[in-house]
């Protein structure tokens, strides 16, 4: 009787239910979310084009986890109203329920390489002027209510622009707290005066440049060539005139998935280099018709493979969603303790610390801590000043605030480091309570604000091919 039991149960588990798209006509579908052989999955029908099934997580365990990280969204003010439902009316709609941490202005779509995997498309296209430039950024300003956070400058390629260091200049001249130059490093590495020039943006300035991995293949199926001569050429100009730097590596499953544990070593021991962002490949763009939704490498499956691949110096246990987007953004902040980087999270439990952490990936590691010593100091605090003391005293100076501002610039260059995970949503792993708090938004040139997953996938228009 038991055996017959058995074989009536189904193969999975059934968690939740959302909304998604089909990834073939883009109309929205219900999906349950299904937990099987340890990986969380979508099951969805179009009626046009049947059932299908996507990977949504590799690890069930770290996506069960993440709602405990959640916490209120930030408000914003809207453009649009609420027509079709979401995500039909991006710009941003009443109903998105998280401001914008970052917003990235595509100063061009002209770009000088044609990557086989661009989620844009660029090749061809105009530059923007100085005049809409400026409306855009004070149209972002005004939309946080005046907070700007992070500003990304991007593209296509934003180095061919023929004004981009006066591009960078306006932008740091406003009220940005950071201000970064997306780039694939083609003009930083081959035209040392260019690196030399973006020294005079440091403090609250970083370069954000893509680096895949080591080996030729990789970039020969990411990037149409290999470019990792030009990449080192690139960090090599940049470190010299000490411009701090993210390494931005696009992971796609048996391509470079194996060289998530190689990027993070060479990281840490590269000077000026602030950190690395892994972005697992989403399928819209060039490769939107080349998806495998069932194989596909997803956030917690790069915890997983770094936590292998530096064989445990970082763990699965470091990593913590961001609260801003907990679904879709996990990162770890490291300090270096006797020349070794310890991350933060064995120090101190950002469970407690949520009250502390605003909706911003402008977050810093140092303004937690910071905050955190204050904290010591006011009546209400949970924690005895000892044991604040011991457990924060081993990752920054409690002298940080009496630094001066290039001290403290020095100090974090050479003493933090930030590793952090960032999944985008397309018509496979789309999941419609993921996107009302996706917080990286594409800032249009008719002044709107559209989440990057649904910009990308349904609202962008795609010029180049």
């Amino acid at each position: 009787m038991e055996a017959q039991k058995k074989t009536r149960d189904r193969d999975y588990v059934f968690h939740n239910l959302t909304v998604s798209l089909c990834p073939t006509c883009l109309n929205r579908v219900m999906a349950k979310v299904i937990i099987k052989d340890g990986s969380v999955y979508l099951l969805k029908r179009c009626e046009e084009h049947g059932e299908m099934t996507s990977l949504l997580e590799e690890d069930a365990e770290y996506y069960l986890s993440t709602p405990q990280y959640n916490k209120p969204g930030t408000k914003c003010k809207v453009q649009t109203e609420i027509k079709f439902g979401c995500p039909f009316d991006c710009g941003l709609c009443p109903d998105h329920e998280q401001h914008g941490c970052i917003g990235l202005i595509e100063v061009t779509n002209f770009c000088d390489l044609k990557c086989p995997n661009c989620y844009a498309s660029s090749g061809v296209g105009d530059f923007l002027t100085m005049g809409k430039i400026e409306k855009m950024m004070d149209f972002l300003i005004d939309s946080e209510e005046g907070e700007g956070e992070i500003l990304q400058i991007s593209g296509g390629e934003p180095t061919t622009h023929p004004k981009v260091l006066d591009i960078l200049r306006l932008a740091k001249s406003k009220s940005f707290k950071c201000v970064m130059l997306n780039t694939n490093g083609l003009r930083i590495a081959e035209d040392e005066s260019f690196a030399k020039a973006l020294g005079e943006f440091r403090g609250g300035f970083e370069v954000y440049l893509q680096f895949d991995g080591f080996k030729e293949s990789t970039y020969e199926d990411l990037r149409g060539k290999d470019l990792l001569a030009i990449k080192k050429k690139a960090i090599q100009n940049l470190a010299k005139y000490k411009v701090p730097m993210t390494l931005v590596a696009t992971v796609k499953k048996g391509i470079n998935d194996d060289e998530v544990g190689d990027i993070v070593k060479f990281a840490m021991d590269t000077k000026f280099i602030r950190g690395v962002n892994f972005q697992p490949i989403a399928f819209f763009g060039r490769l939107s018709s080349t998806a495998d939704p069932v194989t596909r490498v997803t956030l917690s499956g790069i915890i997983n493979r770094i936590e292998k691949q530096t064989k445990g110096e970082l763990k699965k246990s470091d990593f913590v969603p961001l609260p801003c987007h907990p679904d879709k953004i996990a990162l770890t902040y490291l300090f270096k303790e006797k020349d070794k980087y310890i991350p933060i999270t064995r120090k101190i439990d950002v469970r407690n610390k949520l009250s502390l952490i605003n909706n911003t990936m402008a977050f810093r590691a140092e303004d937690l801590l910071k905050e955190s010593l204050l904290g010591l100091w006011s009546a209400s605090t949970v924690m005895s000043s000892a044991k604040a003391l011991k457990e924060l005293s081993c990752c920054i100076p409690l002298n940080l605030g009496s630094l001066t501002q290039d001290e403290r610039m020095e100090y974090v260059d050479e003493n933090t480091f930030r590793i952090s995970i960032v999944s985008f949503l397309d018509g496979y792993n789309f999941d419609l309570k993921s996107i009302k708090q996706e917080c990286i938004h594409f800032v249009t040139p008719d002044l709107k604000k559209i989440p990057f997953s649904t910009y990308n996938l349904i609202h962008r228009e795609h010029g180049a091919k």
